[in-house]
């Protein structure tokens, strides 16, 4: 049977999913691993030489840890761990549903934002994303690493619990969506304001996906999906 927003399940969507004041830990840690980032960006756009390869790694475990911490604020409130990581795949059949939803979600999404960018930079990439992108095989392996990590851990932490505990908290869906994009959209601040607010959308965009399926499995799809193509999609603008 289809997700429905009736209106029972809005209801049982405006549940708080771990306690306030995990989620005030969580967001004082990522307000501190922005910051940092922004302190790693300025070096990428003055060219100071950073390891690539140190960066995907580290990252990936920061990712991991962050993910790890997520459900376990949700355990200590005695939530379902699929209230933030979405129901359990039963069959082929959903499976290839969600990858088909969420690679079609991916190709209009870049599609409808692309027109953002190129209006703001004609698709001119800042400094700190160029560097950011892969060289050889050993970069390429940890970044598609990277890519499927942040699907899952970035769709789990943004739109599996920020989205349903700002709904739960401002008693607001809407409300929940946008804010839950504006932090996903804050994490991203390095790439620069009017990318960030692009980010910020597209977090909204996903929201909306994840509120309309009840799950964040298209969303992590889609996210994996978009990240791993990025380094191809990069270099053909350059042509």
């Amino acid at each position: 049977m289809e997700p429905s927003a009736t209106p029972k399940a809005n209801t049982d969507y405006l549940g708080r999913v771990a306690s306030p004041l995990h989620t005030l830990i969580l967001l004082a840690v990522q307000g501190g691993m922005v910051y940092r980032t922004a302190m790693r960006a300025s070096q990428m756009r003055a060219a100071v030489d950073l390891n690539r390869v140190q960066m995907y790694s580290r990252t990936i475990i920061t990712q991991w840890l962050m993910f790890a911490f997520v459900l376990l604020g949700v355990w200590l409130a005695g939530s379902p761990l699929f209230t933030v990581l979405g129901e359990r795949w039963r069959s082929a059949g959903q499976v290839f549903r969600d990858i088909g939803i969420g690679v079609g979600f991916s190709i209009v999404s870049t599609v409808l934002l692309s027109v953002f960018d190129l209006h703001e930079h004609g698709g001119d990439p800042d400094q700190a994303v160029r560097y950011l992108m892969p060289h050889g095989g050993v970069e390429m392996a940890l970044w598609i690493a990277l890519s499927v990590t942040a699907g899952i851990c970035e769709e789990t932490l943004y739109r599996g619990y920020l989205q349903r505990q700002f709904a739960a908290l401002t008693r607001n869906i809407p409300v929940g969506i946008l804010l839950s994009g504006a932090a996903f959209g804050l994490s991203h601040s390095y790439q620069g304001f009017h990318r960030a607010a692009v980010i910020g959308l597209e977090g909204a965009l996903l929201g909306s996906l994840a509120y309309w399926r009840r799950s964040v499995r298209p969303g992590m799809i889609a996210h994996a999906w978009k990240d791993a193509l990025a380094p191809i999609l990069m270099a053909a603008t350059k042509h």
